[in-house]
């Protein structure tokens, strides 16, 4: 590892064209898992002018079973998208939560996918698909999360409250941030460039009103970042490109499971190319992720590294990982052999299988919409929510070794 560089990572709002996109297709697997906590849910979500689009395959007792929807349940997804666009905050000619048309293109889940998830006779439930799933943690924040994109969400956390609250009138719901820190031996030290892109009422980007917003965004920038990070050498760039009146999904189009970075590490880990929003537990590109968080943020919690990448690899069908790999990148007190062997010990994480993961974390819950903006990771575990970032497996891993 490099001692000293430079580093960015972005964030979007919740307003993001591909954000909205993604609460959408996790509200529908919060719906669906609220009727069935084995429904198997991969809603897919196009979103553009006056447009909504769902497609993807489902499979829900009491809502969709042997090729047909129960009375009412198509009215029920619909008012749930509706809901999610009209919580977010758009009202406008070019996208508004009354007036968008919308279609539903959800059909039943493939037999033959199903036949390789589901438990029969011996046969253990297996994942839903192959693929290889990446977790990662660090000191540089309090939640053990890269500092680049901690920041770059907490930003635009604010400002959403911030529009919600009506403390930001003049902020509309699409946004976009990004965070340059400068590392020195390993650590940040200094914020070279702050830019952020933020959707605004008609006239803010002239005169008083221009310099009214971006004294606003300056001072959300100084409420957020250490003050020990930013200095008169700091770059801001708040909506370079001059006007931003049209946006969301009017200004370009989304799609669910386009902003993976921004949903991890910010570029600070591997990823393994799944998207999470709109898919069940029983995929693993999901709740393997999840579990891969868990287990080094845990590890870092323990003090048993500073740094801590770990790789999981599954095969469609089959329930028992392929591989389990962890790397301390040279912080660890342990070797990283002994950490995959501790790992690997403790029963309660029944093995690391599909099922053994959903019944650790509780994941078979409608818990997943708010997941779908401002990040998975470094978020704060909340009763059923965001279960991968408690530090309840400090003692077993320290027990183990």
């Amino acid at each position: 590892m490099r001692a000293n560089y430079l580093f960015t990572s972005e964030s979007v709002s919740e307003g993001h064209p591909d954000k909205v996109a993604d609460q959408i297709s996790d509200s529908i697997v919060d719906l669906f898992l609220s009727k069935d906590p084995e429904a198997r849910v991969a809603c897919e979500t196009l979103t553009t002018t006056q447009l909504v689009v769902l497609a993807g395959e489902i499979r829900c007792k009491g809502v969709y079973e042997n090729g047909a929807w129960a009375p009412g349940a198509l009215d029920e997804i619909e008012a749930t998208v509706r809901n999610v666009v009209k919580d977010i905050g758009y009202e406008q000619a070019g996208f508004h939560w009354k007036t968008f048309r919308f279609e539903n293109n959800l059909h039943g889940q493939s037999a033959h996918i199903a036949q390789g998830v589901d438990a029969s006779g011996n046969k253990d439930e297996g994942a839903g698909d192959q693929g290889i799933m990446f977790g990662f943690a660090c000191d540089e924040t309090p939640d053990l999360m890269p500092a680049t994109l901690y920041y770059s969400h907490k930003i635009l956390e604010r400002m959403a409250a911030d529009r919600h609250s009506g403390a930001a009138p003049f902020l509309e719901p699409d946004a976009k941030s990004q965070v340059t820190l400068r590392f020195e031996n390993g650590k940040p030290v200094a914020a070279t460039a702050i830019v952020v892109s933020t959707q605004h009422k008609p006239g803010y980007d002239t005169g008083a009103n221009e310099a009214e917003l971006k004294d606003y965004v300056k001072r959300v920038v100084a409420d957020i970042l250490p003050a020990s990070l930013l200095s008169g050498d700091t770059e801001y760039h708040i909506n370079p490109t001059g006007s931003f009146e049209i946006g969301g999904p009017d200004g370009d189009a989304g799609l669910t499971g386009r902003k993976i970075i921004v949903d991890t590490y910010g570029g600070a880990a591997p990823h393994g190319g799944g998207a999470f929003s709109g898919k069940d537990p029983t995929k693993v590109d999901r709740s393997a992720a999840y579990i891969t968080r868990y287990l080094a943020k845990n590890i870092v919690a323990a003090g048993l590294a500073t740094r801590c990448t770990i790789q999981l690899a599954y095969a469609i069908g089959v329930s028992k990982p392929l591989s389990l790999y962890v790397d301390t990148h040279g912080t660890g007190k342990v070797a990283d052999d002994k950490l995959e062997d501790a790992i690997k010990s403790i029963d309660a994480l029944g093995g690391l299988t599909p099922r053994g993961i959903r019944v650790h974390l509780g994941l078979n819950k409608p818990i997943y919409r708010r997941t779908a903006a401002y990040g998975h990771f470094g978020r704060k575990p909340d009763g059923d929510f965001f279960p991968w970032e408690r530090t309840d497996l400090v003692e077993a891993l320290k027990a183990a070794l």
